[in-house]
């Protein structure tokens, strides 16, 4: 039996279901929902998701289990997940465990049984909102999510980095990625074809150049990005120096080191299916998306693509500079595929 649980939003609304994974009393963060149909342990896994309660707007999650060479990261760093129906048999040969078991194992707690196509039209309707889940009385639950944070302001990038650099892949060219919580899918397309040095979000422009690279990658990662101002004082420093090549908070702190904005939308873009005009040529991109923040107009860079649903800005070029950047995910793993030629133009340009 799964003991009785609660999610409560900051604004008092209240949703009812059943405790699974690492059973908490109370765990706080931003309630944010996820349109992916597939790819439950990717999500959970990324570090972008650190300080955020994940809900899955998908009825089943979980039938097909947990894979190990799925994982995004050492271990997640999302608070909490919510689901539908959460399956308790798992169908796949690659499995290891299942979804319940690794989430028990990692700390994480899962509340199941949600109405989440309810939870989620609630956060359309009032944008991204705090909240408070887990077993424990009603009551606490409601005074936790009163106090409980967003993200606004909160540096987490800083916290899911890496602590020291270290290297993967071979290849003749030699990359340093800055990491503001890098996936593990990303690491796997840049090592394919060049020696990747992987370095704090900490780490100074001067640093940097002392590695000698043929190109700087700039991470996703969780977070505000107005907060980053260390990092985008490097970026900035680094302009026109190297070949540089941003996703998602490497994107806006890309377009904050040209002198542009960021801002908060009001529910963000997470999901497996978003459409992106790519302004060169018309083509429409179907692209995987998981942020909260999104870039303003930037002077001087070129405006690449637009996403088809709200007209956000998704991508942005300075071809003077030999930069360029998207706010979406282009490895995507697992999802679509059609934005890969993205780390063949940054390749191109450090070749």
């Amino acid at each position: 039996m799964r003991p009785p649980a609660h999610l409560v939003l900051s604004d008092g609304r209240i949703f009812r279901g059943e405790g699974a994974g690492a059973l908490h009393s109370v765990i706080t963060g931003e309630v944010v929902f996820n349109t992916t149909m597939t790819g439950y342990q990717e999500v959970i896994s990324d570090p972008s998701y650190a300080g955020q309660i994940v809900a899955f707007t998908a009825t089943q999650i979980g039938n097909y289990g947990v894979c190990p060479s799925d994982d995004e990261a050492e271990r997640p760093v999302a608070r909490g997940v919510v689901v539908c129906d959460l399956a308790r048999r798992v169908s796949n040969w690659r499995a290891v465990e299942s979804l319940s078991e690794f989430c028990e194992r990692h700390g994480l707690f899962i509340l199941s049984g949600v109405d989440t196509r309810a939870l989620t039209r609630h956060i359309r309707e009032h944008g991204a909102l705090a909240g408070a889940m887990g077993v424990g009385p009603l009551h606490r639950l409601e005074e936790a999510a009163h106090s409980a944070k967003g993200t606004d302001g909160e540096a987490l990038a800083l916290d899911v980095s890496a602590k020291a650099p270290y290297v993967v892949g071979e290849g003749p060219a030699h990359i340093v990625a800055m990491d503001f919580g890098i996936k593990r899918t990303i690491l796997s397309h840049l090592a394919r074809r060049a020696k990747v040095t992987v370095v704090p979000a900490s780490t100074s422009a001067e640093e940097i150049r002392a590695f000698k690279a043929d190109g700087i990658f700039l991470s996703n990662g969780p977070g505000d990005p107005r907060v980053l101002t260390g990092p985008v004082e490097t970026i900035r420093s680094l302009l026109g120096e190297i070949p540089l090549f941003g996703i998602c908070l490497g994107h806006q702190l890309l377009a904050q080191a040209l002198g542009g904005s960021t801002y908060k939308l009001a529910f963000g873009h997470h999901g497996g299916n978003h459409p992106v005009k790519r302004l060169s040529d018309g083509v429409v991109e179907i692209t995987a998306q998981n942020h909260n923040y999104a870039v303003g107009e930037v002077a001087g860079a070129a405006v690449t693509h637009v996403n088809l649903n709200d007209d956000v800005i998704e991508g942005i070029a300075i071809s003077k500079l030999r930069a360029f950047s998207v706010q979406y995910h282009p490895e995507a793993g697992p999802g679509p595929h059609d934005a890969l030629y993205l780390f063949d133009q940054f390749f191109e340009m450090v070749s």
